[in-house]
């Protein structure tokens, strides 16, 4: 049996978020901010064969179980997942308060 593959979009916002996070590290560290994006990429671009693999997003009302979430390097990165479509949509700093919607 062959997994289905999912296609991975980033949202504007999601894009504009891993532009921020790699200029704020790039200030002290190039190499750092180089592995913490790809770190990411790879993260979400695991889940391409299986969009169940990370939890729930906790932080989504009415949450159907299509919108998850996860964490790398302290950064939550969330998506949902639709037909054959993992959409990115938000990559914020852990420490920062979660939008609840």
């Amino acid at each position: 049996m062959v997994a289905k593959k999912y296609d991975v979009v980033w949202t504007k916002r999601s894009q504009q978020h891993m532009e921020q996070i790699f200029s704020y590290i790039n200030e002290q560290s190039p190499q750092n901010a180089l592995q913490v994006t790809e770190d990411i990429i790879l993260a979400v671009n695991k889940a391409t064969t299986n969009p169940e693999i990370y939890n729930p997003y906790k932080y989504k009302h009415n949450n159907d179980g299509t919108y998850r979430a996860f964490e790398k390097h302290r950064y939550r990165i969330s998506y949902r997942y639709k037909t054959n479509v993992i959409r990115v949509l938000r990559v914020r700093h852990s420490s920062m308060e979660p939008k609840e919607y």
